[in-house]
């Protein structure tokens, strides 16, 4: 993963330049859902990927830098989690607010503790 989590990878900057949403998702061993929305917001790129009926139908956090490619042919972005990694993310609440940072912090917590 990209050291830091909330901006993409120079290998996949591009991806700044596109509008990821509808995009299918695969984690390293396998596809986990389609990105619901796409945050273009500088220092904070983040997918939410709604897992669908993979995980009941809970939408995740994915940062930025855990995006290892994006494929614009087939409209896949791979990322380097695994599945179990996605499937036990802290599960993001649509509305919840966050001016103190703190639900940010969350899932940084959660997915520095896979890549330091």
């Amino acid at each position: 993963m990209h050291p830091d989590i909330w901006t993409f990878p120079g290998t996949v900057l591009h991806a700044t330049d596109t509008d990821l949403t509808g995009y299918a998702v695969e984690a390293t061993d396998g596809g986990i859902g389609k990105i619901d929305k796409h945050s273009a917001e500088a220092g904070r790129y983040h997918l939410v990927v709604d897992t669908g009926p993979w995980i009941l139908g809970r939408q995740v956090v994915i940062p930025a830098g855990a995006v290892t490619a994006v494929d614009r042919e087939t409209e896949t972005v791979f990322v380097g989690c695994t599945r179990e990694q996605i499937e036990n993310a802290p599960e993001f609440v649509p509305g919840t607010a966050d001016e103190d940072g703190r639900h940010r912090m969350t899932f940084t917590d959660y997915y520095l503790a896979f890549f330091r």
